[in-house]
């Protein structure tokens, strides 16, 4: 199969014709590309856990552009409006319960469906033309780090998929937040650029999800993920020089990943910026990086409340591996 990159209006309306005859696409979000396909259609989504190698039980995210839509597919709580109203469209996903219509296989055999309405101009024109929601994950081979590019996309899923649409770099650069909306009390599942603080102040509720994870309630929950194709270990601040030492006296070239103020004092580094907004829209893109090197060490900021949504993703990536 030839995998196009699509960069006009012309190549929007293609692959919304994929879409509807039940093919997949990748298109990308404020947040990452996504590997989209009917979400009504068992098929597709089959085909979506196919191409990526995802465990059936990962449920996937359906893609909207307005809260109406989502009426047709769950029941819509107030607090989902009162969400919808303050952070849509945007990096936000919320779990509500499902109608008949969303099949199993797009749920990943739950009885609830996550939904979200992403702001990204050529994914909202791609719903749209469409005329049906669309399951995305994220368009990477499972375990391995997110797109936030088309480039990264093509790296992974070239051959597999008919069409990537081109769109830039993502703004957010990690997915969205997941918020629960089924219980007693609104809870995060996977922290995003949305903050449980933020949500708190819109609802009067919420927080993050502190139980033991034994079950995928949302995708990037259960399995390991955003994995680089390199070994990847976690170290703290005041050990990253002997954590990189231990690895180059093994032969390995390693590399580290880190703040800049902290990486301005190794070579080589690659940094995540001065904040937390900038480490969020870099880490896909500085873990995928590192896989030109032999190893990755990466500074540990769980000292920094801000750091929270960026370090869910990096204790991910390490599968809890430090140094």
């Amino acid at each position: 199969m030839i995998t196009k990159i699509g960069t006009t209006k012309q190549d929007v309306a293609e692959a919304a014709a994929l879409v509807r005859a039940g093919e997949l696409v990748a298109f990308p979000t404020e947040t990452v590309y996504g590997l989209g396909g009917n979400a009504l259609d068992a098929d597709a989504s089959r085909k979506i856990y196919a191409v990526k190698g995802r465990p059936s039980d990962n449920p996937l995210i359906v893609h909207l552009t307005k809260i109406e839509d989502a009426e047709i597919i769950a029941h819509v709580t107030p607090d989902a409006r009162r969400l919808y109203d303050a952070f849509c469209p945007g990096p936000l996903t919320m779990i509500l319960k499902k109608k008949a219509v969303v099949p199993d296989a797009t749920t990943g055999g739950r009885q609830t469906v996550a939904i979200r309405f992403p702001s990204h101009p050529v994914a909202r024109e791609l719903i749209n033309r469409a005329g049906v929601p669309i399951a995305a994950p994220s368009a990477n081979k499972s375990k391995h780090v997110s797109p936030t590019a088309a480039a990264h996309v093509y790296e992974d899923l070239a051959g597999e998929i008919p069409m990537i649409l081109e769109g830039g770099d993502a703004e957010v650069g990690i997915e969205s937040t997941i918020v629960d909306l089924t219980g007693d009390t609104p809870t995060v599942l996977r922290p995003g650029a949305i903050t449980a603080e933020e949500i708190r102040a819109v609802l009067g509720e919420g927080d993050y999800y502190r139980g033991e994870i034994k079950e995928a309630l949302a995708p990037g929950m259960k399995y390991k993920h955003y994995s680089p194709k390199v070994p990847c270990y976690l170290a703290a601040r005041e050990s990253l020089q002997s954590a990189l030492e231990r690895l180059m006296a093994q032969g390995l070239r390693p590399v580290l990943i880190a703040t800049e103020e902290t990486a301005g004092k190794y070579a080589p580094s690659i940094s995540l910026g001065n904040t937390a907004k900038d480490a969020q829209h870099r880490i896909y893109g500085a873990l995928r990086e590192a896989e030109s090197y032999d190893a990755a060490v990466i500074e540990d900021l769980s000292d920094r409340r801000e750091y929270y949504a960026a370090m869910d993703r990096i204790k991910k990536a390490t599968g809890g591996n430090r140094l």
